[in-house]
């Protein structure tokens, strides 16, 4: 039996947890003894009233007699609508001391993205990307951490906070490893909703650090009992007090002292009044009590409630239509009845109000007593109580999607305003509550399809479905016209791709451009749509679509960005069926002005979007315009990274640089920029082209490494395998698995896949060698199986990068007709690849080139050259091949990769 506290412990929620509280001194000793520790996450989880807020009250205490610096923050029931709630209140009071130029210091370039979010700057135009905020969140907290070390962090109710601070937390967590903090949190079993995924992803990373709080014993009762009432509580009347309250420790306290103001006697005659007296604590029974404290003292208890957070005095008194002093009077009544409290400075250092709630439970049963109308009404009132005290619509928000319906036009702007704040600082899900409300109102005709329209660019980072759903509603009502249809046609026409419904994006928009009359909407469409057919893996290749894209980029000088639009459009087309090289260069050449992205057309511009620049810079890759395309990705990389977008346009940034470093030859940079890239889209979801971006590319680096079982194990961890999305990914999955399949042996399940690869191609149209390069690998798997076959497999393919004209191309051609022959004939092609490719920017394909020619003409000075160059790239299977070549020859050893033998 556990021992049961003596009468002189701390408060009643500590009786029978020590090893609890043992549990927190051990955390908080191991924070302290090693500033290099990796940091703590502990779960403290029970139902209302076992002792959650008195353990964290414990762990305070604990902690700052040793030295700690401790953060608190509590989420609160009518309050989960308030985006980083409790984020704030965690975070501000710190960065607050610190002068302005100090916080910009200690958040560097996170400070214009996780600044306004935490109410310390003012948020810059646009939309602020979610997850780049969360990641700002996670910096802020990583850097404040070394100033105040040892930091504990303590979140009370957790299950009441708000979507941004769960997620924040949840990410938090995960960087744990590398930081000296303690986060403690204390939660409710059993959530539900939005709420209970971060939650359970929170505990696991506690894994055994979870905490599951029970009820007090009856002996730990007892005890309790005889220290509030006196040694002479008899045992029936303290087994009663266990019954009634079933040993939850707070209806525990509250009973005990209703018994002490009863003047109740201790003793078993007594013990039938204690279910009664209860009764009067909680539910019903404490609002019969707050009835007998007068109507003003019920009305104060009501506003406050409505209020739920920093309670003023002040404000609590306007909403409850009474003067400061009765206000005052009331309140002082609350406090002597147990039903407010000052709050603790120590545990709430932000809070603004004069007053809080004695308990959660007591908040909860006042707000859900108070008459529905009422309590609508109360909150509309409460609104203007909050924007009049300077607080904005965005605080007022809570308020205002509570108000009962009836077609207010300025309630409809209110909530819209309200939207706006909540997208600048990042908080999509807030501002998606707001909009919903005021299509409930409903908005006046002419302006409801706005409402649509704003919703659906609301929701189109977090949920491409509700998206489409929201813009195909405004677009079927009058009120988008001009511009702003033509912008919510391709906000939707972008939901549908990232949806992964491509053919019904190029439908959506094709239907639109017949709509339209000549002028530049008209071509923006018509530029929108050749963008997606561009990109539509399933399209099937026609002539006639590339002509009029053709013809109309023929009539394009660069004037705008819709002919700059088409001018690129153009290029990527070309290239991608394999044109002259030189003719893609001068195209995309032309979209730029002054060797720049125009105004209008960078990469965090809402008007076109991210696959426009992709197309362009992925022309430059594939042309042997490195310079050019790196340039684009490194751009776009600072814009992203300075913006604060940290989901999946980051993520694309980090593929494409990794795409460049790739062709460049810089394996071991391409490697990191692609890690980068899939562990940035698994937090954006698998399945999406982004993610196929960055496992595609992934595996072909580690290929081109030599570093086959894990390029293997890769692709088999993230599914890179059939069916493959309905968008283009570079290089060409079906290619890059076939050369997979090689790699590990599986000829015949190779050969199919590149077979595969041989048909897409054709439908798209789809020849340039460089970018689809199933013909060479394909044929190199032929060459024993099939010759003839093989043969004109590496004949086409020479012939296709001859017409492309590029040196990379035309390198790579005869390095797959030189694998196919002998002798003096494999000497001499392997010489003419060497020859292109080190005019080539591609240096892995030029140092493969040279260990191959070493290998046919048996020169040991050229194996030298390639494997130094093989190890300039990173290419680690290829310095293995070039030392196993010089073995052969009987050359002086020039040394193993780390961690590689001879074989």
């Amino acid at each position: 039996m556990t021992e049961v506290r003596p009468a002189a412990a701390a408060s009643a929620s500590l009786w029978e947890r020590d090893a609890e509280v043992a549990a927190i001194e051990r955390a908080v000793e191991a924070l302290r003894a090693d500033r290099s520790s990796s940091g703590h996450v502990h779960v403290l989880r029970g139902e209302a009233g076992l002792g959650k807020t008195t353990l964290l009250a414990e762990t305070r205490r604990i902690a700052e007699a040793r030295g700690c610096t401790v953060w608190s923050a509590r989420g609160g029931e009518t309050l989960r609508s308030v985006p980083f709630n409790v984020v704030r209140q965690l975070l501000q009071p710190a960065l607050l001391s610190l002068l302005p130029e100090e916080a910009r210091e200690y958040l560097g370039d996170w400070y214009d993205i996780a600044g306004p979010a935490l109410g310390i700057a003012e948020p810059v135009a646009g939309h602020a990307d979610p997850q780049g905020v969360c990641d700002g969140l996670v910096a802020a907290v990583s850097r404040l951490a070394a100033r105040y070390y040892p930091l504990v962090l303590l979140v009370d109710d957790a299950h009441w906070a708000d979507q941004e601070t769960l997620r924040w937390l949840a990410a938090f967590t995960e960087r744990l490893d590398h930081l000296s903090v303690l986060l403690v949190i204390a939660r409710r079993p059993d959530v539900k909703g939005d709420a209970a995924g971060h939650l359970d992803a929170i505990s696991a990373a506690a894994a055994h650090s979870v905490t599951s709080l029970s009820a007090l014993t009856p002996d730990a009762v007892a005890g309790l009992t005889r220290d509030t009432l006196g040694a002479h509580a008899d045992d029936p009347f303290c087994r009663e007090v266990w019954a009634v309250t079933g040993g939850n420790p707070y209806e525990t306290v509250e009973l005990l002292a209703k018994v002490q103001e009863s003047e109740l006697d201790p003793s078993e005659p007594s013990a039938t009044e204690l279910r009664p007296l209860n009764r009067s604590a909680r539910g019903g029974g404490l609002v019969a009590r707050l009835e007998e404290l007068g109507v003003d003292a019920h009305r104060f208890a009501m506003a406050a409630a409505i209020l739920g957070t920093d309670i003023s005095v002040d404000e609590a008194a306007r909403l409850a239509v009474m003067s400061r002093e009765d206000a005052a009077r009331c309140a002082e009544l609350l406090r002597s009845a147990r039903i407010l409290t000052a709050p603790d400075p120590a545990a709430m250092p932000s809070a603004d109000g004069d007053l809080e709630f004695l308990h959660p439970l007591i908040a909860s049963a006042i707000y859900e007593s108070i008459p529905p109308s009422l309590r609508t009404a109360m909150h509309g009132i409460a609104a203007a109580v909050v924007t009049d005290a300077g607080k904005g619509l965005a605080a007022a928000s809570r308020h205002l999607i509570q108000v009962h319906p009836e077609g207010d036009e300025e309630l409809v702007e209110q909530l819209r305003g309200a939207a706006r704040e909540h997208l600048a600082v990042g908080a999509p899900d807030a501002a998606r509550l707001c909009l919903e409300r005021a299509l409930q109102e409903p908005p006046p005709p002419e302006v409801h399809a706005r409402v649509l329209h704003e919703l659906g660019s609301a929701t189109h980072l977090t949920a491409p479905a509700k998206t489409i759903e929201h813009l195909r509603a405004a677009l079927a009502m009058p009120g988008l016209d001009g511009g702003e249809r033509v912008d919510a046609i391709f906000r939707l026409s972008q939901a549908l791709l990232h949806n992964d419904q491509m053919a019904e994006a190029v439908r959506t928009v094709e239907a639109e451009v017949a709509r339209q009359p000549p002028g530049p909407a008209r071509m923006r469409l018509q530029a929108v749509q050749f963008m997606w057919e561009g990109v539509h893996a399933g399209e099937t290749a026609s002539p006639a679509r590339s002509q009029r894209l053709a013809s109309l980029a023929a009539t394009c000088a660069g004037r705008d960005n819709a002919e700059r639009a088409l001018l690129i459009l153009r290029g990527f087309d070309a290239m991608t069926h394999g044109e002259n090289a030189e003719e893609v260069v001068e195209y995309c050449d032309r979209a730029l002005v002054n060797g720049r992205l125009a105004p209008g057309l960078g990469w965090t511009d809402p008007e076109w979007g991210l696959e426009l620049l992709m197309m362009l810079a992925s022309s430059y890759a594939y042309t042997d315009r490195l310079d050019r395309a790196e340039a684009l990705f490194n751009e776009a990389l600072r814009a992203y990274e300075t913006a604060g977008w940290s989901g999946g346009h980051l993520a694309l940034a980090h593929a494409y640089l990794g795409l460049g470093h790739r062709r460049r030859g810089r394996l071991k940079d391409a490697e990191k920029s692609l890690r980068e890239s899939l562990r940035l889209a698994e937090r954006v979801g698998r399945g999406l082209p982004l993610y196929w971006s960055a496992t595609c590319n992934l595996v072909d680096t580690l290929l081109a490494r030599g570093h086959v079982d894990e390029a293997w194990q890769m692709a088999e961890q993230h599914g890179f395998a059939p069916p493959y999305p309905s968008t283009i990914v570079l290089p060409d999955p079906r290619s890059v698995r076939g050369r997979l399949l090689l790699a590990v042996g599986r000829t015949k399940d190779a050969v199919n896949e590149l077979e595969e690869a041989e048909k897409a191609a054709a439908v798209r149209g789809h020849l340039n060698p460089v970018m689809v390069p199933w013909a060479v690998d394909l044929a190199r798997a032929l060459a024993t199986e099939d010759p003839a076959r093989a043969a004109r497999l590496a004949s086409d393919a020479r012939r296709q990068a001859e017409r492309f004209g590029t040196d990379t191309a035309i390198g790579e051609a005869l390095r797959c007709a030189a694998a196919l022959e002998t002798g003096q004939r494999a000497v001499r092609l392997t010489a003419q690849a060497v020859a292109y490719l080190e005019a080539s920017p591609c240096q892995y394909e030029h140092a493969a080139a040279r260990v191959e020619h070493g290998i046919a003409a048996r020169s040991v000075s050229e194996l030298h050259r390639g494997l130094t160059l093989a190890r300039s790239c990173g290419a680690d299977g290829l310095v293995v091949k070039a030392q196993q070549a010089l073995d052969g020859l009987g050359a002086p050893q020039v040394g193993l990769v780390p961690g590689q033998t001879r074989r």
